[in-house]
Formats: structure tokens, sequence, C-alpha cells
């Protein structure tokens, strides 16, 4: 039996993600699955408005059940995007993007039409290198080029159920290493053989280094997921790098198996919020000679368990 057989089996005999949301939720905002096990489209409200506590603690609970909640047609000034996001929590002002001028909250995160490289183009979460990773990340699209430039994201609970109890068990007792410095670092991949000047910055702060657990727990719900990524995790503690490099290039291909995933077309004035703990994603860089535009506002978590 195939990796991907195998993991479908196992994932069909879980209950029905769908079922779960529509059991989970009576709300008068609308929740509409974009996946079988990743991601839903919100309806029924304006972002630019402060949420009233139901609404805000609906949406907190599908943020941690669906792992990524996108909204369309929202018009939002940069203050009323920063005043979303601190309804969930403290922002986490990043180090290393451009800021929008004016606002030290927000990250830009820019590909102009001359340029070939772009932000975020593998497959990543935010801040995992940071002793206490961020909690969530508010994409917001300014510009978006007429076709291409979708995000895809992966569903770490999904992928987390899919494994068989023993490999659970044995992923349990690990813990991973996360780092900055391959990345941001002046050595590291935005700073040597890409066209980034300019958007990616302060490479002499790309100092984080962190030890997480490799099976998160999310405080919400209880639900598991695998909390490691391709962009951020160097090693597993304890174990030599041939050792770790074997554990985590299968996980790593067990997690990107496109039953996981959903795709995330932009449009401008959508936003989409995404769960750090629970999620992937992959910025596709398929719009060559076209600019892409989006404000980033991060909010901080909590220590991981």
């Amino acid at each position: 039996m195939t990796l991907n057989e195998k993991t479908l089996e196992t994932s069909l005999s879980e209950q029905s993600f769908t079922a779960i949301k529509h059991e989970a939720f009576q709300s008068a905002i609308g929740m509409t699955p974009i996946s079988p096990f990743v991601g839903a489209e919100i309806s029924g409200i304006d972002l630019s408005k402060p949420l009233s506590e139901q609404a805000r603690n609906d949406l907190e609970r599908a943020l941690s059940e669906f792992g990524v909640i996108v909204f369309r047609d929202q018009t939002l000034t940069p203050e009323e995007h920063v005043a979303f996001a601190q309804q969930f929590g403290e922002i986490d002002v990043n180090r290393f993007f451009k800021p929008v001028t004016g606002y030290p909250m927000i990250a830009e995160v820019r590909k102009d039409a001359g340029q070939k490289a772009n932000i975020g183009g593998g497959w990543h979460t935010d801040h995992s290198y940071d002793q206490v990773p961020a909690k969530a990340s508010f994409l917001y699209a300014r510009q978006v080029p007429k076709v291409g430039g979708d995000t895809l994201f992966a569903g770490l609970y999904a992928a987390y159920d899919a494994l068989s109890p023993g490999f659970k068990t044995t992923l349990g007792s690990l813990k991973a290493l996360h780092s900055s410095r391959h990345v941001f670092g002046r050595n590291g991949k935005y700073q040597t053989g890409t066209d980034v000047p300019g958007r990616v910055l302060n490479p002499d702060l790309a100092t984080q280094d962190a030890v997480h657990p490799l099976i998160f727990t999310h405080p919400l719900n209880g639900r598991k997921a695998i909390y490691v990524n391709p962009g951020f995790t160097v090693g597993i503690a304890g174990w030599s790098t041939k050792e770790s490099q074997a554990l985590l290039s299968y996980l790593y291909d067990h997690i990107k198996q496109p039953e996981f995933s959903c795709r995330v077309r932009w449009q401008e004035g959508s936003l989409a919020i995404w769960d750090n703990r629970s999620t992937w994603h992959l910025a596709l860089n398929d719009y060559s000679g076209e600019s892409r535009l989006m404000h980033r506002v991060t909010i901080a978590g909590e220590a991981l368990n």
C-alpha cells in the first residue's frame, strides 16, 4: 500500500471534518468549508466594524477548527486591519519584512512586476523560530494579478490523524529544532541569490533558535497537529543530522499530500486568517510580469504544549 493510499484509508475512517463543523457552530455567520480537511469561507460579517463578543468567539473557534478562514469583499484601511487583528491578541511585529509606511505593525508582502522571487514561496508556518510562536496571521489582499498568486494551505490536524497509533506515540516524545538564521540571516536564502533587496530586512537580527514539541495540542479544541515545517525546522532534538533529515523528509512528504490541503484564490479585498500552529502555507509564484501586494498583521501566541 502506498503512503497516499494508507493516508486516505486512515483519514476516511475519522469522523467527517464537515460534519464536525456543522455540529460545532450555531452562528449567524456563514461558514462554508473549502476542502474536506482544512479551510472555510466566512460570510455575513464586515471586518471594518468592531466584532460583538459572540462573533469574535465564533471566529476564534472557527479558526481553531478550520485552520484558515477567508473573508471576501472587505474594504479595510490600515488602521481597521490592525484593529481587527487586535481583537484576537497582541500584535507580533515582524523583524524581517519591510513595514507599510507609517504602520510598523503591518508587514508588506510585495512582489513587483519586474521581480522574480516572491516571499513565502516554499511550505512553512510563520514564526516557528520564536520561543513563543505566533498564534495567527491576518493577510489582506491589496493588489493581485489577473491570474495566479494563490496560496496553498495544508492542514496539520488531518496529517496527524492519518498517522498510525504507534507512530503517533513515537512522535509525541520528540522535540524539533527551529531557526531563522538560514532563512533571514546574512547568509540565508533571502540575502543570497534572490532579488528581494528592500523587501526582506535586518539580516543581523536573524538569531532566533527555538525548541518545540513535535506534536502540538491546540488549547481551544484539544486536537493534535504535527508541528514541523520545511521553512524553519532544522532538526530533531538529540538526533543526528542524518536521522533528523530522514524523519523530517517523511513527515514533509506526508503533510504535502493534496488530500490535506486547500487553495485560496485571492481577490482584491479578500482577507485570510490562518492558525500558524495547525497549518502550513505556500505562496504560489506563477504570475511573472505582474504585481502582487499583500498586507500582513501577525498576533502573538503562547508556549506550545
